[in-house]
């Protein structure tokens, strides 16, 4: 329900809640600080940590054409440590659980920013998550007329539709456009499948965070990863979850893009075609960290793609454990 802004005031940093209250947008300091370095991941942190709280809890579930609501119970996570480790059990749906997992990684990174300021600013920040949750809590018992008791008084006012959040977060994971496309995918298997596509989805999502690679990206968030690092002479990786019901294996291919025009050298073309090289589908299926080496190679070595697309059948890409099992030129 809130969006938070720094600002400059007297030579400190303050940190700023924006929402709408009683007598319509209202801002006030949650705390301040004497660096402005220490002050920002605090703000990005909250404004992701608002939206994804918020955002589910506004918009209505239409899987399945009906209407129903999203789970709330990811509330709790606001102020309970011990609640956040339920925002990666879970198998409501794609999107919800995608939510979740990017709620709790932005509740790490709030804890890994706190770790670096001086007690009162953290107790201030803790302080703010827990008004800000018990403010959101209110408000849905009223809206969904569960509330008991005289009709509360909101410091902080919410519309189902409307929320004031901020929505960026660099992925569009609340996007319309996301949602959507994660329903309709999870509409192409059967609901006791869904359990084994959110954990592939977990994978991927945490791989992508702990990579930390400037040119890797979640092309569809819930079964591939695309990099593409510069100065990789065409050559491009791709991470692919096997679709739930299959007996496919998770898939890492190397491909390179290959000219349009034969006469055009790569660099200097106007338009390519991507084609894959090699592919090693994996025995077991891959956990967080190993995808998250390759994306760290490749994003520091961005050739080591040219060499993995000469490795023979059989052979493992160097610096991993991940055998060849095809190539596409023999």
């Amino acid at each position: 329900m809130t969006i938070y802004s720094q600002h400059a005031n007297r030579g400190k940093t303050q940190i700023l809640a924006t929402y709408q209250g009683p007598n319509g947008v209202t801002s006030k300091t949650v705390t301040s600080l004497g660096d402005s370095c220490l002050a920002a991941p605090i703000v990005d942190a909250l404004n992701r940590i608002s939206a994804f709280a918020t955002v589910p809890v506004s918009v209505h579930d239409r899987r399945e054409q009906r209407v129903d609501n999203y789970p709330r119970k990811h509330l709790a996570a606001l102020t309970d440590a011990d609640a956040r480790a339920d925002l990666l059990d879970g198998a409501h749906s794609l999107w919800y659980e995608y939510v979740c997992l990017r709620l709790h990684q932005a509740l790490a990174e709030l804890e890994n920013a706190l770790a670096t300021v001086p007690d009162t600013v953290s107790r201030a920040v803790r302080a703010e998550l827990e008004l800000e949750g018990h403010e959101l809590r209110a408000a849905l018992d009223d809206f969904s007329g569960t509330s008991s008791g005289d009709e509360p008084e909101f410091e902080r006012h919410w519309d189902f539709n409307h929320p004031l959040v901020k929505y960026d977060d660099g992925m569009d994971t609340l996007s319309d456009e996301t949602r959507a496309q994660l329903d309709r995918r999870e509409n192409e298997f059967a609901a006791e499948d869904r359990e084994k596509a959110v954990a592939d989805l977990r994978v991927l999502v945490t791989a992508h965070a702990k990579g930390g690679g400037t040119w890797a990206s979640l092309d569809d968030p819930s079964c591939e990863l695309f990099a593409e690092p510069y100065e990789s002479e065409g050559f491009y990786l791709t991470v692919q979850a096997p679709e739930p019901g299959d007996d496919d294996l998770w898939q890492v291919e190397i491909g390179r893009w290959e000219p349009d025009n034969p006469h055009e050298e790569y660099g200097e073309h106007t338009s390519a075609t991507g084609s894959s090289v090699v592919c090693c589908a994996l025995p077991t299926a891959p956990d967080a960290d190993e995808i998250a080496h390759l994306l760290k190679s490749v994003d520091e070595k961005p050739l080591l793609l040219a060499q993995w697309a000469k490795t023979p059948v059989g052979t493992v890409l160097k610096g991993t454990t991940m055998a060849v099992t095809k190539r596409y030129d023999s």
